[in-house]
């Protein structure tokens, strides 16, 4: 059968010549056996095989046979094709939209999907596993057209920090002395916390970040941010407290959960001048392990808590570049929270007035 013939029409042929195939095979079975059996039973009943009352009845039987095989043959083969054309059709109709989709994900059209044909579980799992493989795909390109537009954008001022002072210098305008040394590993580092920002979020807004989880409490998780981060706070003059009450079982990925509170942590102490106070606390609430960090720093207004999480945003920007901020740390906090089944939110009372960032977490 020539390589261009379709499915159905290879799977309407194979089912017919089954069908065939059995037929004849049982055919040439009762052409071998019936007539020895018959013969038996007329030898028990007392007849002569050449008395003419014999042949009368063997012609008899042949007769029914033939007629009784032709028919069985007729319709067995006429049903096999109605239910072999009825599947054939059911399985073209369930793979042509799975050959579709596959034809537009190759022509780079990820958000399309494909629905459960309910023919059996295991086209059900093909159509899913499809559409995880098309989703992810989606997500993938999403993330890369977006990844490139914000590293267009990112990259543009410490490059111009750099292209400029190199000019100046070679004009003479300026000396290559410490401090133009400054400015210029400043600019380089911000490009290279960068690229480490933007590979993190890669991962984590993808779920390809692998959580290895464990049972521990929240208790443990704050311990280990807080004592990990004091010095930093100590340096700034900005005191950092622990409000914990009973210690709540959670099954998280600690090394993640501690990276998330030291991205709150450090957020925090960025944003509070030295004098102010940081309080790290933890409650049961409604099924959630919850972890709030307040502080009394700069607060945030109305209009930037919907953004507070988005990539690279910043409430002020100039701000946030002096403190060295690549406005993606809140973004990867999200993502690892949501990763391991949980919520992060933002809340502030305005300008002045601090900010609280809650994150809840399943309990174990």
């Amino acid at each position: 059968m020539s390589e261009r013939t379709s499915f159905g029409t290879r799977l309407l042929a194979a089912l017919a010549l089954v069908t065939v195939g059995f037929a004849i095979s049982a055919w040439v079975v009762g052409a071998l056996l019936a007539p020895g059996i018959f013969h038996d039973h007329l030898e028990m009943a007392g007849l002569s095989q050449d008395s003419s009352e014999a042949a009368h009845m063997e012609e008899a039987f042949r007769s029914s046979m033939a007629l009784s095989w032709a028919v069985a043959l007729a319709v067995s083969l006429i049903l096999s094709l109605l239910v072999s054309g009825y599947m054939t059709r059911r399985l073209l109709r369930s793979i042509s939209p799975v050959t579709h989709s596959v034809r537009e994900v190759a022509a780079g059209q990820y958000g399309t999907r494909v629905n459960k044909p309910g023919i059996g579980r295991e086209f059900d799992e093909l159509v899913g596993s499809f559409n995880e493989l098309a989703r992810r795909l989606d997500a993938t390109e999403t993330t890369r057209r977006r990844m490139l537009s914000d590293l267009a954008h990112e990259m543009r001022t410490p490059l111009a920090t750099i292209e400029s002072h190199l000019e100046a210098v070679e004009d003479g305008v300026r000396d290559l002395d410490p401090a133009t040394l400054t400015i210029l590993r400043t600019a380089t580092g911000r490009l290279e916390r960068l690229a480490h920002d933007v590979g993190a979020v890669s991962l984590a807004e993808e779920h390809l970040t692998r959580l290895v989880t464990a049972e521990t409490d929240t208790h443990s998780v704050i311990a280990e941010a807080v004592d990990a981060i004091r010095p930093e706070y100590a340096d700034k003059g900005v005191e950092i407290l622990s409000d914990l009450g009973r210690p709540v079982p959670i099954t998280v990925d600690a090394d993640r959960i501690n990276q998330v509170l030291g991205n709150l942590l450090h957020n925090a102490l960025r944003h509070t001048a030295g004098g102010g106070t940081v309080t790290v606390s933890s409650r049961s609430l409604h099924g959630y392990a919850q972890i709030a960090v307040t502080d009394t720093g700069e607060g945030i207004a109305p209009e930037h808590l919907d953004h507070i999480f988005d990539r690279f945003y910043r409430v002020d920007t100039a701000r946030d570049r002096q403190h060295g901020g690549s406005g993606i740390g809140l973004t990867i906090s999200r993502a690892l929270v949501e990763a391991h089944g949980g919520r992060i939110r933002a809340t502030s009372d305005g300008p002045g007035r601090g900010a609280l960032f809650v994150i809840d977490l399943p309990i174990t």
